[in-house]
């Protein structure tokens, strides 16, 4: 993830000064419409094993606008999480260190991460899976293999409609 322009600040394009008087110390900013500042965009994490369906998911969320940090690791979750403070996390179940579950129950348990949705995006698709995802934390469940549309209408259920922030 590059941080340049990550700051929570924004960037403005000046198109130009106007003095309103001889003397005046009031001035206008101007600016073309299509320069006007936009919102920054909504961070997701992705916690992922898999490195094809790492991509996959990077991919389509960095091309619907998407700001995107990603872990192979449930043990890193926390920490990514604390500094990155994303909107959404996208939570595979299992993974090579950690069950994602528990990478939920830590998520769930820190004070500074706790209001953050998870959503269990899992191969796991047995009965009994999705209410164990949601009872150890889980703000929602998306079976493997992904179908785009429900996949992008579950993420703008918790994000709200489409990838900029309010």
């Amino acid at each position: 993830m590059d941080n340049f322009g990550k700051s929570g600040g924004s960037v403005y394009h000046l198109a130009g000064w106007r003095h309103h008087s001889e003397g005046s110390q009031q001035r206008t900013l101007l600016m073309a419409s299509d320069q006007l500042p936009r919102s920054v965009p909504k961070r997701i994490l992705i916690v992922e094993d898999n490195e094809l369906n790492m991509k996959l998911l990077n991919d389509v969320l960095e091309a619907y606008g998407y700001d995107i940090v990603k872990t192979d690791s449930g043990s890193a979750v926390l920490g990514l999480a604390r500094q990155h403070r994303p909107d959404l996390v996208l939570m595979d179940i299992q993974l090579p260190d950690i069950s994602g579950l528990d990478a939920v129950r830590q998520l769930k348990a820190d004070p500074l991460t706790e209001t953050i949705p998870v959503l269990a995006v899992t191969a796991f698709a047995m009965a009994g899976d999705e209410r164990k995802a949601l009872e150890s934390g889980c703000d929602g469940y998306i079976a493997k293999p992904i179908m785009l549309r429900e996949f992008l209408a579950m993420i703008e259920k918790f994000l709200g409609h489409g990838p900029a922030k309010d």
